[in-house]
Parts: C-alpha cells; sequence; structure tokens
C-alpha cells in the first residue's frame, strides 16, 4: 500500500499521455506531438564544448558541494545583474539546482506543514498543486481570467481568508496563457505578501522566449523580504534534459531550503555545471537566434489555430500559444482527442492547468515548421474537413 501522503496524487498528465502516443505509434500512426514544451534545438556550440572538455579532465568527477560550484553560483549572479538588472550575492543568495521543477518540491516541504495553505494559479502549472499536497499543504486557488489579463483577481483575494496561507505560487511570463509580467503587478505582489506574511514564489523559467523584456519580481524594490525566485536555463537556453535551475532569493531562504535539499540530493555532476556557466555568459546574438525560429514557428501555430477556428491573442510570449476552443466542443479535453484520434495530432487541453482552462488548448512552438505545416494539412484533411 502506498503512503497517504499519495492520495489524490494522480500520474503526471504528460507522463500518462505520452505512454498512449507512444503506443499509437507502435500501431503506425506516427503522431505530431505539439503538446510538450521541451525545447528540440540545441544549446550553444560553446556549451557543449565547455562539457566535453570538463568531462576529460580526471578532476571533476567526484561530489560536488550541495550549494553548487561557485563558478556557476557568480555566473547566475552576473546573468541576473545583467538581464534582470537585480544584485545577488553569488555566496549567500543563490543555490543552483536539479532544476527548477525540483525546487517547487524542495520549497514546499521547507515550509509547508500538515494543515498549512498555498494560493496555487488556476490556471496554472500542476506541479504546484502536486508538491503543496505531497507536502501535507492545502492548496488554494485563487482565479486567473482573460478578463482580467491573467493576473490575480485582488479584490477576491483580500476577501479570502488568509490566515492559514504561507505560500503564493505565482508564474509570469505566466504559463500556460503567455501573460507578460508588469512592473505594476509584480508590485502589487510584493505589497500583497509583505501585508499578509505569505512567502512570494516567482517561477519564472519563460522569461527570454519571444520577450524583450526579461523581468525578475526580485527586480521591486525590498522584494528580498518576501519573495523566492526559481529560475531554468532548460527553456532560454535549450538546456530541459541537463536539469539546470537556480533559487534566488535572501540568504536567510536560501539557507532554510537548503536544510532541506542536502537531505534529499547533492551536487550537480561539475561539468554540468561549468557548461551551464559558460552558457549564462551568452549575450543578446544567442537570445536573439533562439527567438528568431520561434518567431517563424509562432506564426505557423497561428496558423494552425486559425484551421481549428480558435481565437488567441497575439501578444502573448513564452513557449506555447494558448488559444479558446471553437463553438461546439464542450472543452479542450474534447478538442484534444478530436485532433489527436482524428488527425494524429497531439496538443493539450487547457483544463489540465485547472478548471479555468477547460475552455482553452495549448500550443508548444518545440517542432518544426515542416511539422507544424503537416499538422495543417492533416487537420485540414480529417477532423475539419467537414466543418
Amino acid at each position: 500500500m502506498t503512503a497517504q501522503r499519495l492520495e489524490g496524487i494522480g500520474e503526471y498528465y504528460f507522463s500518462t499521455k505520452l505512454r498512449e502516443i507512444d503506443d499509437m505509434n507502435r500501431q503506425g500512426r506516427q503522431v505530431i506531438n505539439l503538446g510538450i514544451g521541451s525545447p528540440d534545438q540545441p544549446p550553444h556550440p560553446e556549451v557543449i564544448k565547455t562539457l566535453q572538455e570538463a568531462a576529460a579532465r580526471p578532476d571533476t568527477h567526484g561530489y560536488q558541494n550541495y550549494k553548487g560550484s561557485p563558478v556557476l553560483r557568480k555566473a547566475f549572479a552576473g546573468w541576473y545583474n545583467t538581464w534582470y538588472g537585480v544584485d545577488l550575492d553569488p555566496d549567500t543568495e543563490i543555490l543552483p539546482l536539479i532544476g527548477s521543477k525540483e525546487g517547487i518540491m524542495h520549497i514546499c516541504m521547507t515550509y509547508l506543514n500538515e494543515g498549512d495553505e498555498a494560493l496555487i494559479p488556476n490556471p496554472g502549472y500542476p506541479t504546484y498543486q502536486s508538491a503543496v499536497k505531497l507536502a501535507g499543504g492545502t492548496p488554494v486557488p485563487y482565479t486567473l481570467s482573460a478578463s482580467k489579463n491573467w493576473a490575480p483577481d485582488w479584490e477576491a483575494l483580500e476577501k479570502t481568508d488568509l490566515k492559514k496561507v504561507k505560500l503564493m505560487w505565482v508564474n509570469y511570463p505566466h504559463m500556460p496563457t503567455g501573460q507578460r509580467a508588469n512592473k505594476e503587478l509584480f508590485e502589487r505582489l510584493v505589497d500583497f505578501g509583505r501585508r499578509h506574511n505569505i512567502l512570494i514564489c516567482h517561477d519564472n523559467p519563460y522569461s527570454f522566449i519571444l520577450n524583450d523584456r526579461p523581468e525578475s519580481l526580485l527586480a521591486v524594490k525590498n522584494a528580498k523580504d518576501v519573495v523566492l525566485e526559481l529560475n531554468s536555463l532548460s527553456k532560454s537556453q535549450n538546456m530541459a534534459g541537463w536539469r539546470i535551475g537556480a533559487l534566488l532569493g535572501a540568504q536567510q531562504r536560501i539557507n532554510e531550503v537548503l536544510r532541506f535539499k542536502s537531505n534529499m540530493d547533492s551536487g550537480m555532476f561539475l561539468p554540468v555545471q561549468l557548461a551551464a556557466a559558460k552558457a549564462l555568459e551568452l549575450g543578446k546574438d544567442w537570445y536573439d537566434s533562439v527567438n528568431a525560429v520561434y518567431q517563424k514557428r509562432r506564426e505557423k501555430v497561428f496558423q494552425l489555430l486559425d484551421v481549428l477556428n480558435c481565437t488567441y491573442d497575439k501578444d502573448q510570449v513564452g513557449l506555447f500559444v494558448w488559444a479558446s476552443i471553437p463553438e461546439g466542443y464542450k472543452d479542450g479535453y474534447a478538442v484534444s482527442d478530436a485532433v489527436l484520434y482524428g488527425s494524429n495530432v497531439f496538443i493539450t487541453p487547457g483544463g489540465i492547468f485547472g478548471s479555468e482552462g477547460n475552455g482553452y488548448i495549448r500550443v508548444s512552438l518545440c517542432a518544426t515548421e515542416e511539422k507544424l505545416e503537416q499538422s495543417m494539412e492533416r487537420i485540414k484533411a480529417t477532423v475539419w474537413s467537414s466543418r
């Protein structure tokens, strides 16, 4: 019998869906997957070269410091100063992580006791809710809607009983909606956290993708008093499989999370850390080249969504496109199933991100223009041919 903490925790949606898609492919269906945001382009050649050279050294294969290599921490500090205008002490305010998803769990396990509550966005990344539950806390969804530009409904939040709330999960640029951050929103988040003694946990992996204004919640004055921020190289540096992230915030918070993390995992392989440091030194040319690819793909996705009779905002950023479903369908699951089983193309139903996503679908930009063209042709020839 499994532990009680797993009650109500299902297998991650994409884990089960990928198995189904694998079964369909074994049947010869050749499904085109437009669901998951796993960058299909490689990291910069210098990053790979750094990894190869460091891995060939005889002195790089031992256990590493739980706080990460000083080289990597200094690189994160430089990255934050250059791109976000945030000053961080590399010795005390940066904690490298084996991916930022793991950091979500570290934070919840560090701060939540049985009966504590955490505010989670609806729609939002499903891992926030799972991590809160696994830590023994109670997730309390807060509504995000298009009518409020996917920002929290502050009036509704202020009327909520917040006495048991210890954490608030936020994520801008927002996944899945692609909503940009802005200064007013970030200032309100910091003010809300300070007034209600709530730790604001900002998950920030998408700030460089199709976004010319990378922003950090830590840039708000005195934000470190109430903010922890997670960041990642998965999207911005095409290094998803490398599992490199970081937690950034005040020294006290970093040390508190380190107490849990050091009992849970170890330091990253040193060559990976040195390569990550190289990646963080890349300049504007790198980000421009990554975004040039995504810009062309996004135009194709817009065309695909037009074929599906969906509506969408062209001013969204990040690695996906979020769109309202066409008339005649109950929800995003119905649209996703129709396209998958009818056209052998997988797109993500918005409902996996919470009830407020039921009327939406999400399409990933991590597929070539050729694959996107093929997807359009399949959809035109099958599911939507008679509409």
